[in-house]
C-alpha cells in the first residue's frame, strides 16, 4: 500500500540529507531527468535515486508515492519547461505554432524521459496548464465546442507522437542513429530507376530530408487543415 504523500510545508522542515542537501521535489525531479539522460529508463530506481540524491530511498516516498509517481511529475516538468517563458499574442496560429513547437522541443530535448512520459496523462499543474492554453486558443478563435475539442485532440496527440518518435531516435545509441541516417544516401541513393522510380527520382530529397524532424511539416499542415474549417464556420 503506498505511503500518504507529506504537505509541501512538513517537506520543507525536513532535515538536510548526510552531505547537506535540502530535498525538494524539484531536486528530485531534477535528479531523476539527469540520471534517465545517462542511463535510461533502466537505470531509475529509488535505490540509484536515493544513492545520487544522498539520502535513504524511502525518503522519496514522503514526495511522490511511488516511482510511477515521480514519473507524472517527469512528464508534467518536460511540459513546464516547454510553456516557461510562453505567452499568448492573440493570434490563434501563431499561439499553437508556438506552443506546438515548445512541447516538441522539451521533449526532444530529454530523450529518455520523453520516451517514459509522452503517452502519460499527469493530470498536474502544467499539464493543466497547457491544455487550459490550447482550449483557450480554440474557443477564443472562434470554434464551437466540439470542434475545439476535436482540433485540440489532434494537435496534442500530433504533438506528443513526434516528440517520442524523435526522441527515439535520439536515444538510440550513437552509432546505430548513424547507421539509420546514412542508409538514404547509402541504400536509398543507389536504388535503380528501373525496379525503384518513385524512390529513385526521389532520393536527393530524401537523404536531406529524412534526417529531420517531420512536425514542423506536418504542424504546418495540421494549422492549414484548422485555418480551413475555422474559415468554413
Amino acid at each position: 500500500m503506498p505511503k500518504p504523500v507529506v504537505p509541501e510545508d512538513k517537506r520543507r522542515r525536513r532535515r538536510p540529507t548526510r552531505s547537506g542537501t535540502v530535498l525538494s521535489e524539484q531536486l528530485i525531479v531534477d535528479t531523476a531527468l539527469r540520471m534517465l539522460a545517462e542511463h535510461g529508463s533502466t537505470g531509475l530506481t529509488a535505490r540509484r535515486l536515493g544513492l545520487a540524491l544522498d539520502c535513504d530511498p524511502s525518503t522519496l516516498y514522503r514526495y511522490f508515492r511511488g516511482m510511477d509517481d515521480l514519473t507524472l511529475a517527469i512528464g508534467d516538468a518536460l511540459i513546464g519547461q516547454a510553456l516557461r517563458g510562453w505567452r499568448p499574442t492573440g493570434q490563434w496560429r501563431t499561439d499553437l505554432h508556438a506552443v506546438g513547437l515548445r512541447i516538441h522541443a522539451a521533449y526532444v530535448a530529454h530523450p529518455q524521459a520523453a520516451l517514459l512520459t509522452a503517452s502519460r496523462v499527469t493530470g498536474r499543474t502544467h499539464e493543466l496548464a497547457a491544455d487550459e492554453a490550447v482550449l483557450d486558443i480554440l474557443r477564443t478563435a472562434g470554434f464551437p465546442l466540439p470542434d475545439t475539442v476535436r482540433v485540440y485532440h489532434a494537435f496534442i496527440d500530433q504533438t506528443l507522437a513526434f516528440a517520442a518518435l524523435d526522441a527515439a531516435s535520439l536515444a538510440l545509441p550513437r552509432a546505430a542513429l548513424r547507421a539509420d541516417e546514412g542508409r538514404w544516401r547509402s541504400t536509398y541513393a543507389h536504388l535503380p530507376a528501373a525496379t525503384h522510380p518513385r524512390i529513385a527520382e526521389a532520393a536527393p530529397l530524401l537523404a536531406a530530408r529524412m534526417v529531420d524532424s517531420a512536425y514542423p511539416t506536418a504542424l504546418e499542415m495540421l494549422l492549414d487543415s484548422v485555418a480551413a474549417r475555422l474559415a468554413a464556420l
